[in-house]
């Protein structure tokens, strides 16, 4: 199975190097990395890593990850894997996490923080409570269980066409697992350990602003994909 990893960055030139090194010899095709208008080196600390630097003017996660599938499009890999930037997400996870689709089991793999290991201090208090409110939404109005809406993950090419991903912000992850359950796809949670940033400030859970400005944006998606 041909595998490529998207990870989206804002300002992570001191992290992103040490995720990189990490992901390599993983039999990952190949990595993007989408600088979303940062203003430190990410981009270089991409390029200079060995991944495939591209930029993306808009700011959102969402942006990020759709330029991402666009420079896939030519040549789509048959499954995508995203990771964030900080070195929070364990790229040792990533078999289990590729594991569901590498046997058809699933079409989307979503890492359960909540379900996995957590260092102190990783999976804020804000965090869990977001996803709790919003874990509990998709099991009422859609039928699923899950348990995070954590941003490691893995899809197949397949799916994502079906899903046509269009959320620009911190909607993104939210409205896959919404149009998975709405259309129908198979998706499954494995636990992954989650770990404290070591540099710089969640751009979410950081600060109360962003907490609720991503708390909003995740129960108004929640709420469009269930009238759609």
């Amino acid at each position: 199975m041909r595998v490529d990893a998207v990870i989206p960055a804002l300002d992570e030139e001191a992290s992103l190097p040490r995720v990189l090194a990490a992901l390599r010899g993983r039999g990952l095709r190949q990595v993007v990395v989408v600088d979303n208008g940062s203003s430190d080196a990410t981009f270089a600390a991409a390029r200079d890593g060995g991944a495939v630097a591209l930029f993306e003017r808009r700011r959102g996660y969402g942006s990020a990850c759709l330029r991402a599938l666009e420079h896939l499009e030519a040549d789509p890999p048959d499954a995508v894997v995203f990771l964030d930037a900080d070195g929070a997400d364990d790229p040792d996870d990533l078999p289990a996490l590729l594991a569901p689709l590498e046997v058809g089991a699933a079409d989307l793999v979503v890492g359960s923080r909540v379900r996995g290991e957590r260092e102190p201090g990783a999976l804020l208090p804000q965090a869990r409570l977001g996803n709790l409110l919003a874990c509990t939404l998709l099991r009422r109005l859609y039928g699923v269980e899950f348990t995070d809406l954590g941003p490691f993950r893995a899809i197949t090419w397949a799916a994502l066409d079906r899903l046509q991903m269009s959320d620009t912000g911190m909607g993104w992850t939210v409205e896959m697992q919404a149009r998975a359950a709405r259309l129908g796809l198979r998706a499954v949670e494995v636990p992954v350990r989650y770990r404290r940033r070591r540099t710089g400030r969640s751009k979410v859970a950081g600060n109360l602003k962003g907490s609720v400005r991503a708390g909003a944006k995740i129960l108004w998606t929640i709420g469009r994909e269930a009238v759609l």
